[in-house]
């Protein structure tokens, strides 16, 4: 019986170190196969609805514009109007309604600042239904 004392260096040396490569390999088949499955999940239930014969609300025959120009000037529809008098050219223009939508024209050349302290004096005046009016971008194909 021999017994080996020395110690090659072409032997094998026994590692004790984790390999994370079939750990990655099994959580990318996983992440593949939940992004497959996952819009699967997703199941639109068919209900029968039933008909309604409510009229829909009547839209504003005419929208009131709020313009804010880049000379910082301000008009309601056509009418010039100072900064101060805003809440009663709005209340005369709406018949005090404040539930209607005030649609609000801003340059762009005008600070967000200053947009946005015109839009809350428009609050302050109790008109919370405001719209930001923008021109439409078209794309050519």
């Amino acid at each position: 019986m021999a017994i080996k004392l020395a110690r090659r260096d072409d032997e094998f040396v026994e590692t004790h170190e984790i390999n994370v490569t079939p750990f990655i390999d099994v959580m990318l088949v996983l992440l593949i196969i939940f992004m497959v499955a996952a819009p699967l999940a997703t199941v639109d239930v068919p209900v029968n609805l039933p008909s309604a014969s409510v009229e829909p609300a009547p839209r504003q025959d005419k929208p009131i514009f709020v313009t804010f120009k880049a000379d910082h000037s301000l008009a309601v529809d056509d009418e010039t109007v100072a900064r101060d008098d805003l809440a009663a050219a709005l209340d005369a223009a709406t018949g005090a309604d404040h539930t209607q939508r005030v649609l609000l024209r801003a340059d762009q050349a005008l600070p967000y600042g200053e947009v946005m302290a015109l839009m809350n004096a428009l609050r302050n005046a109790g008109y919370t239904k405001v719209a930001l009016v923008a021109l439409e971008m078209r794309s050519t194909p």
